[in-house]
């Protein structure tokens, strides 16, 4: 079973897309940049994260955002509580991790870095944080 990180904690599965609405799209973390595609059926993109060392969907979500995307982008894989911000800041709206990550991080650990637009390096720059 997988479990949905929020800035409110953690959710069970929610999505109905697909079969009785709109379609899901999945993203290799190697998706090339330049093929980076949706439409207005796309209801929800997953980026997966093979490793929490490979950066490359933080990437593919903010150009996604970029580009005019407006839906659900979800974060799928091996990402740790410490990057929950990045992912925020990068255009995530959430985050699926399996029931083994959730024990070893429990979901206070998430929660506490859900304060995800404050205390980044570009609002003290501006002297917004």
């Amino acid at each position: 079973m997988t479990i949905i990180v929020r800035d409110d904690g953690f959710h069970a599965e929610d999505w109905n897309g697909d079969f009785d609405g709109p379609a899901a799209q999945d993203l290799p973390s190697d998706t090339a940049p330049e093929s980076l595609a949706f439409d207005d059926d796309t209801g929800m993109i997953r980026i997966d994260f093979p490793s929490f060392a490979d950066g490359r969907g933080f990437t593919l979500a903010r150009l996604l955002r970029l580009r005019g995307y407006k839906g659900r982008l979800r974060a799928r894989g091996h990402m740790i509580a410490d990057q929950y911000a990045m992912a925020r800041r990068a255009g995530f709206d959430e985050v699926e991790i399996d029931e083994a990550l959730a024990e070893r991080q429990p979901q206070d650990q998430w929660v506490f870095r859900a304060d995800w637009q404050a205390h980044d390096y570009q609002a003290r720059m501006r002297g917004t944080a």
